[in-house]
């Protein structure tokens, strides 16, 4: 292949909608273009690394013994609307309607298509267990679609999903997946961390996420730095055991105490003299069930992923400032428990404290010595804070640690949600009809890409791991004009194409430096300059991306050493 021939556009200037890295450098150097928002043409550099990806997934999917299908994209509403999902799911489903007025939307995943299949050509134990895969495109109309490939509105997945006479078997389709992907990113040359995660619109139980350790990441994760714990979580699912505070026995009367304009947590901590650990923060907020009050540690934060689960609501977002006075009875920054009616108040475990401050529920007024249970009954006490670093490990009690990830995989457990309420049966031994169990394991491919990208870059440009490079090699004559040097490249390249080496050769008619720029841009793995002096004495350099070494090796050396070096790139690759 030669880059003449190549259709590579790339660009000096760093686009100015580009945020992060990967959109930056995808563009520069000519992998993307914008087609719309959140809609982007993958040129052909992308696609090469976008099959090199999917190969990997497929070979691990089938090893595993998954089965490859393709699903529709279009899905008919009916099945949306038979499993509870055409009205909730939210504004993010593409919604269509055909010629006849029925209604359609663009997949944004495919568990009732799937499910609907299943229903209708399994029926006995004996077909189980099942897994099926796809990999194609998805859809979702992001409110804000961001980041290039990270947050798009269309992009490449792979959906795998297992079905199972009972958890036991999903157990072990489950932990089958979560190997497997951990094998997949490894050979993709990540470094990542799988965590407990939120299932969010899904649903299901058990899940974790694999997340690609970036400082660009939308995700925040803790886990415990001691190695042979392990415990690693997204902060939405995360938790800690609660701190006790201690405090002198004896619950003081309840007293008012003059806050002068002091709305926030510190502010009122400031002003009286205390920590913001004694006070209790209420918050208010509109949900489909009505309004509820989250009561948590003035010191901490409310976890709304935590609290939407606690009330069993879908939609959750804070009272605006009319809404909290129409039921506080004032303006925002003092609202508190004590007295406060037509509202489910849900409490956090370490804001059960004895003599602590809260809002009062009027202006310029708090109050001292608040005790739950005396001065106002919660509703519900459980876990609703936000768990941050510092906090206690809940398996092994050391500090946590806390890392930016961006999120390139998901597996979950959706035992039988899904089948229960489509009718996905199956007779067992006995002949008795159960429900399937199910589980669904989704890798955003192109994701997958971006990620890489943020995690594999210098000043210069891209960094691929040689896995997925969209070539290996690189072989640039220094002049174009120079028959020798062409012919010499030549014979380079074929040398390495025998050898089941992907290499590309720049035989523009651009200066060197224009060639190496591209070249680091890019990101091939090893590049290999031919210039007068290689020509004359035989030796030719080879320079590694990665590190910037340049090596002189000679022409009849080079196939073997460029194998060796693209040997010890995959073989740190798969060591993580």
């Amino acid at each position: 292949m030669r880059v003449s021939e190549f259709l590579m556009p790339t660009l000096r200037e760093t686009p100015a909608e580009a945020e992060v890295v990967s959109h930056q450098l995808m563009v520069r150097a000519g992998y993307i273009r914008k087609s719309a928002a959140g809609v982007y043409t993958l040129l052909p550099l992308a696609w090469r690394v976008i099959k090199k990806i999917e190969g990997i997934v497929r070979e691990e999917m089938d090893r595993e013994g998954g089965q490859e299908i393709m699903m529709p994209i279009i899905q008919p509403a009916e099945l949306w609307q038979e499993s509870g999902r055409w009205d909730v799911y939210g504004p993010e489903l593409f919604r269509l309607k055909d010629r006849h007025g029925r209604d359609f939307c663009l997949g944004p995943t495919h568990e009732e298509i799937i499910t609907d299949l299943v229903r209708g050509e399994v029926s006995s134990y004996k077909q189980l267990p099942l897994l099926l895969y796809q990999i194609q495109n998805k859809y979702r109309d992001e409110r804000r679609p961001r980041f290039g490939l990270m947050r798009g509105r269309e992009f490449i997945m792979k959906d795998l999903y297992s079905f199972d006479r009972d958890e036991e078997s999903l157990d072990v389709s489950y932990w089958k997946m979560y190997r497997a992907y951990t094998r997949i990113f490894r050979r993709c040359g990540l470094k990542f961390r799988p965590v407990e995660a939120d299932s969010g619109a899904i649903g299901g139980n058990d899940t974790h996420e694999f997340m690609v350790l970036a400082e660009s990441g939308e995700a925040l994760v803790v886990y415990c730095p001691n190695d042979s714990c392990g415990y690693a979580a997204n902060v939405e699912k995360a938790v800690s055991p609660p701190e006790r505070p201690v405090y002198e026995t004896g619950a003081r009367p309840l007293e008012e105490a003059a806050t002068p304009e002091m709305r926030t947590v510190n502010q009122v901590a400031s002003f009286l003299g205390i920590s913001p650990k004694t006070l209790i923060k209420t918050l208010i907020y509109k949900t489909e069930k009505g309004p509820v009050a989250a009561l948590v540690r003035g010191d901490r934060d409310v976890n709304e992923i935590k609290l939407i689960r606690a009330v069993g609501v879908i939609n959750l977002e804070l009272a605006p400032p009319e809404e909290v006075e129409r039921i506080t009875g004032c303006a925002p920054g003092f609202a508190g428990p004590v007295g406060l009616g037509g509202v489910k108040v849900v409490v956090d475990e370490e804001a059960l404290m004895a003599n602590a401050v809260s809002g009062s529920n009027k202006k310029n007024i708090h109050f001292v010595n608040v005790n739950a249970g005396r001065d106002f009954k919660p509703d519900l006490v459980t876990d609703i804070r936000l768990v941050k670093a510092g906090d206690p490990c809940p398996s092994c009690g050391i500090p946590l640690a806390e890392a930016r990830g961006i999120e390139v995989g998901q597996v979950f457990k959706l035992g039988d949600k899904y089948s229960k309420v489509l009718g996905a049966t199956f007779l067992d031994e006995k002949g008795q009809s159960r429900p399937i169990v199910m589980g669904c394991y989704g890798i955003g491919v192109t994701r997958t890409m971006a990620a890489a990208i943020e995690q594999n870059y210098d000043q210069n440009g891209i960094i691929w791991p040689s896995s997925i490079a969209p070539f290996q090699v690189v072989v640039i004559p220094v002049s174009a004009k120079d028959i020798r040097q062409d012919e010499m490249a030549r014979r380079v390249c074929e040398k390495l194409l025998k050898a089941g080496v992907e290499v590309i050769i720049d035989d523009r008619n651009e200066r060197p430096g224009v060639k190496f720029k591209d070249a680091d841009l890019v990101g091939y793995p090893v590049r290999i300059t031919v210039g007068s002096k290689a020509v004359d004495s035989g030796d030719l350099e080879l320079r590694l991306r990665r590190d910037g070494n340049n090596i002189m090796i000679p022409e009849a050396d080079l196939v073997n050493r460029v194998l060796e070096i693209l040997s010890e790139d995959q073989e740190i690759t798969d060591a993580g």
